[in-house]
């Protein structure tokens, strides 16, 4: 265990962002997962600026990669733009 404050204090820290960030990242996912779920294409292109803005603020944050957010949101574009 710990003997200094601020390492206590940062193992507080740590676990505090480490539970916001997995929050965030887990309904980043969960969008992601919907949109892909989604058979309508007006629902689709409706959901899509949401999705994207949300992981764009994500990578922003360094909660997720920047590479990743762009891949993720462009295989999304992909996937609407398919749907009939």
């Amino acid at each position: 265990m710990a003997n200094h404050k601020s390492s206590l204090k940062r193992i507080r820290q740590t676990a505090t962002r480490k539970a916001h960030n997995h929050y965030y990242a887990k309904t980043a996912r969960n969008a992601v997962r919907d949109l892909r779920a989604t058979t309508e294409k007006a629902a689709a292109v409706e959901a899509l600026p949401k999705v994207s803005s949300l992981l764009d603020k994500l990578a922003k944050r360094n909660i997720i990669h920047k590479n990743k957010a762009a891949n993720l949101k462009s295989k999304l574009a992909v996937y609407v733009n398919k749907l009939a």
